[in-house]
């Protein structure tokens, strides 16, 4: 198995203005959270494509691309579901940009001197490739919202005899003679 990177150290390259570099690295994904279930990437170890450029006057230009899974409940019937996500993610970073000014998309969170957090990276940039629903299917239709019965398992013909509009009741009180 390959060694598994969570910070790369950029400077070790010793790249001259104006040249890049392509890396095959592995890293780690960690499990998140979504709309209060857990998810995972599968497997926790991805192979990463870092593709690296020195930027003139000091900085790098990043990307990152890889494939993973994510695996987790369904978010309409909690059955397990399963999604390929592909990833392709961009940062910029140049130093000696005043932070605080009208520059700071040119500097990357992921990037501390020339550090890069390679699986904070990674896990956020798959997070922000993950669909924006988890489904089992395009087609899932859920849970009953009266007796949980799965709706995909139950058929069209499930139903419940619906109950006297509460808003009403008090009407029910009424004598009229």
């Amino acid at each position: 198995m390959p060694t598994v990177t969570t910070d790369f150290d950029l400077a070790g390259l010793r790249l001259a203005p104006g040249e890049g570099r392509r890396l095959e690295l592995w890293t780690r994904i960690d499990p998140l959270e979504l709309g209060g279930e857990r998810y995972a990437a599968e497997p926790t170890e991805i192979p990463v494509s870092l593709e690296v450029s020195r930027m003139t006057g000091h900085g790098y230009a990043l990307r990152i691309r890889f494939t993973a899974e994510l695996g987790g409940p369904c978010m309409r019937c909690l059955k397990q579901a399963r999604h390929e996500v592909d990833v392709d993610a961009r940062e910029v970073d140049r130093p000696g940009t005043d932070r605080r000014s009208a520059s700071e998309e040119l500097s990357s969170p992921y990037m501390q001197d020339e550090m890069l957090d390679l699986a904070a990276w990674a896990r956020d940039a798959f997070v922000l490739a993950t669909p924006a629903q988890v489904l089992c299917r395009a087609e899932c239709l859920g849970l009953c919202p009266e007796c949980a019965a799965d709706l995909n398992e139950v058929g069209p013909e499930h139903g419940h005899e619906r109950g006297p509009d509460p808003r009403w009741a008090k009407l029910g009180e009424l004598k009229l003679d």
